[in-house]
């Protein structure tokens, strides 16, 4: 037995018999369809549900806590219990889950770095202040107070980030000041390197894995002898990232794996049941190898419940295989919602790019000597406009963009001159007419923060600003204005029209008739790089490098008549707008390639 897990052994923590659970992230489902999801989730022959509970997602700005409509995490908890399902909660502080800053708020950040998933007084206070404001929520609905909630899970995969004891202790402590006298976890991958730093004696240690389940078990086993052996996520599929491959397990493989896990006695929580969708900015990223890989919109993660509700080939598996477990007979799932026929509908093109930008920024220009971080903006998401007066000072000038965080269109006097990726060092545009003075304008995306690993906590924005190389000698450009756009937080784009100057990319809206709401999956081919507004609502972004080619649109977000589809482009634009009858997350666009600009 590791010094880490020296203790009182945490066994008969599962009070209710085998769990057979599947993870359904409310935030990532519309409120609407919390109870077909939930509902579809009992077919399937789950005895639990899991969740994270996203503080960023509850606190976007420090101070404001909302738990009203689909942060009404309450609800989402009664729904579940109504449904017969118990329920198991991972309040973080920090979650990962492929979604932005691993649930951490940007504002820890904003005056300046902090310890981040330590004992330090900076990150502990905030935490301490966020518990407070939760737990109050979760404590009436734990089993011990007559509610569902059975578990609760102290931080997350803490064993593959760090080593600060005390912090998991603190967490500990809190959770139980509060009220939380429900049993407590812990989830590690099934290695000792995780395993030692990341549990805590007296807590339930569970592990994380895809395959080789009995291997885990003797792992757990000998650590933790006399426990029962819950496999907190079980990875039956896996989520993708912007220009990578669409990841698909076969569902006899899912099976296969799991199969050991029940017959040896074990408990599982399928990661993810049902995925969804990561609408708006709220995707996270990784790097891998050194690349900045950011996560795409849909978390259909190939799992047993579809983005949109389908019930693929893995539901039935694990239906099979639930329903041999629990020995009883399982329900008929609902039917699936309703769908849109497939049509096309033309786009109208209102401000450019760079106007809609400076008539979209909440807090109006900012000037410095050099640019400013997202952090620094006070901005926690979405695109941040940079400009600045550009003296072209000799032939041969080249212009480089430094550091961008993560993604930049540079413009000269409006119009678009050179792209600029992170995980590409920038060789630069050659500039002519020397002599002159041009308006640079450097359009920066935050593409997502990554969510897991030590990265997590990164800045944005246009970090090391940008310069004149000539002859041999290189030369900052200062004198910045910025103007930043949470595109999170807006609801509307401007219709100012564009000049013949400025670029093709920018403001598109549609207007298109629904007879009744329905389900429907919006595609932009052609189009290089797109974020989707339905009603004011931000659906998520569409990249022309795939895989997700459709944008899920649920049908309580459209209206009975006329609705308002709106389109803000990066780069090349396409031809209009299709209403698709089902989801494409699996186009291989390898090939593509911007027009030349020049």
């Amino acid at each position: 037995m590791s010094v880490a897990d020296k203790g009182t052994p945490a066994t008969g923590w599962i009070d209710q018999g085998r769990v057979l659970s599947g993870a359904v992230h409310y935030f990532r489902v519309h409120p609407a369809l919390w109870d077909d999801r939930l509902r579809r989730l009992v077919a399937m022959g789950a005895t639990h549900v899991e969740t994270y509970v996203p503080w960023n997602f509850h606190e976007r700005e420090r101070g404001r806590i909302d738990f009203e409509g689909w942060r009404d995490v309450t609800r989402f908890v009664r729904l579940a219990e109504q449904a017969g399902l118990a329920v198991i909660v991972r309040p973080g502080p920090f979650i990962c889950a492929e979604w932005d800053n691993g649930g951490l708020p940007t504002w820890l950040l904003y005056d300046g770095p902090i310890p981040l998933r330590t004992s330090d007084p900076r990150f502990l206070e905030p935490v301490d202040a966020w518990f407070d404001a939760l737990m109050p929520r979760l404590v009436p609905l734990l089993r011990t107070h007559g509610g569902p909630i059975v578990a609760a899970q102290v931080e997350n995969e803490y064993g593959s980030f760090g080593s600060d004891r005390a912090y998991l202790e603190h967490l500990r402590a809190g959770l139980r000041s509060r009220g939380v006298d429900v049993p407590l976890f812990t989830s590690d991958g099934p290695t000792d390197l995780m395993l030692d730093a990341g549990t805590l004696p007296g807590v339930a240690a569970t592990a994380n894995f895809g395959s080789a389940a009995t291997d885990a078990m003797r792992v757990l086993d000998r650590r933790r002898p006399g426990e029962p052996f819950l496999c907190a996520e079980f990875w039956g599929g896996w989520f993708d990232h912007w220009g990578r491959e669409h990841h698909t397990r076969p569902a006899v493989d899912m099976a296969a794996a799991i199969e050991p896990l029940l017959d040896g006695g074990g408990s599982v929580n399928v990661y993810m049941a049902h995925g969804g969708t990561s609408f708006g900015t709220w995707p996270g990223a990784n790097i891998d190898q050194g690349a900045y890989l950011s996560t795409i919109t849909s978390y259909d993660s190939d799992a047993p419940i579809g983005e949109a509700g389908e019930l693929t080939e893995k539901f039935w598996e694990l239906r099979r295989l639930f329903g041999s477990a629990r020995d009883v007979d399982l329900p008929e799932p609902p039917p699936l919602p309703e769908r849109q026929s497939a049509r096309r509908v033309p786009l109208v093109p209102g401000a450019s790019l760079l106007s809609a930008l400076r008539s979209s920024a909440a807090v109006g220009v900012r000037a410095s000597a050099l640019p400013l971080s997202q952090e620094q903006l006070r901005q926690p998401a979405g695109l941040t406009l940079y400009e600045a007066e550009l003296l072209i000072p000799a032939e041969d000038t080249i212009l480089r963009v430094l550091e961008p965080r993560d993604r930049a269109w540079v413009f000269l006097d409006g119009v678009l001159v050179h792209r600029v990726d992170r995980n590409v060092p920038d060789e630069g545009v050659p500039l002519a007419a020397a002599g002159t003075v041009a308006r640079l304008s450097i359009v920066v995306e935050n593409e997502g923060r990554v969510n897991f690993g030590r990265h997590v906590g990164e800045e944005k924005g246009l970090l090391g600003g940008a310069c004149l190389d000539a002859h041999g000698v290189s030369r900052l450009v200062h004198g910045w204005s910025q103007w930043p756009v949470d595109l999170q937080s807006l609801t509307e784009l401007p219709e100012i029209p564009a000049s013949s100057t400025d670029e093709a990319s920018g403001a598109y809206r549609a207007e298109i008739a629904c007879a009744r709401p329905a389900d429907a999956f919006i595609a932009l081919p052609g189009w290089e790089k797109v974020y989707v507004w339905l009603n004011g609502f931000l659906l998520g972004r569409l990249e022309a490098r795939g895989p997700q080619g459709t944008l899920y649109a649920p049908g309580a977000l459209w209206e009975q008549g006329d609705n308002l589809v709106e389109v803000l482009s990066l780069g090349a634009c396409g031809e209009d707008l299709r209403i698709e009858e089902s989801p494409r997350l699996d186009i291989r666009a390898d090939g593509f390639m911007p027009p030349q600009l020049g």
